[in-house]
């Protein structure tokens, strides 16, 4: 069993900045494929950002050159540095982990963390 635990957001003025951690428990972490989704009420969870066991990170367009995803796998934590936001990043973020273990594939979930990008 896996447990992610977001913490970072908050309100933030245009062009600003903002750091979203995500604490993991659980012995699979560090083969686990980590990430970054969010949400706006009536639209589906998108993906913001990944990064595998490896280090190999993927952006979506929309936030590609302004946030930067980065995971610490001697403290199990993974963080999304945003940067340059827009009034449209305004979403509950997401931390999540993909493993497969055995053959057996592992989806986890933290509880999400607003981000609201307002003047």
């Amino acid at each position: 069993q896996v447990q992610l635990v977001e913490s970072g957001g908050g309100l933030v003025q245009p062009g600003g900045s903002l750091r979203l951690s995500c604490a993991a428990s659980g012995s699979i972490f560090s083969i686990a494929t980590m990430g970054w989704y969010r949400q706006v009420p009536g639209k589906q969870r998108d993906m913001v950002a990944t990064i595998t066991s490896s280090g190999s990170t993927r952006y979506a367009d929309s936030v590609k050159g302004r946030f930067t995803i980065s995971r610490d796998n001697a403290k199990n934590t993974v963080t999304l540095q945003m940067s340059s936001l827009k009034p449209e990043d305004t979403a509950v973020y997401f931390c999540n982990s993909k493993s497969v273990v055995a053959g057996i594939r592992y989806d986890y979930w933290g509880q999400g963390t607003q981000v609201t990008v307002s003047s």
